[in-house]
């Protein structure tokens, strides 16, 4: 059974809808132990490969980094 959404349901609708054009990465930063979430529309798929590299980071990672408030959100044009 899925948890019920805090958001109204109009907002919930245009987010799902968003969501089948977007593409992101989801990785830990090279100089620290920050995880960086990349998300742009599916046009900026190429400008993806010019950014520094990031490392893959487990589900755990992702947990603990979210937990410290280490989560960055960057946006790819």
């Amino acid at each position: 059974m899925s948890e019920p959404s805090a958001l109204p349901p109009e907002l919930q609708a245009q987010l799902e809808t968003l969501g089948g054009h977007l593409v992101w990465r989801i990785g830990k930063d090279e100089a620290s132990e920050d995880v960086i979430v990349r998300v742009g529309y599916a046009s900026a798929t190429p400008r993806f490969a010019f950014l520094p590299r990031l490392r893959a980071a487990s589900d755990a990672e992702v947990q603990d980094a979210l937990a410290r408030g280490a989560v960055v959100i960057e946006w790819v044009d």
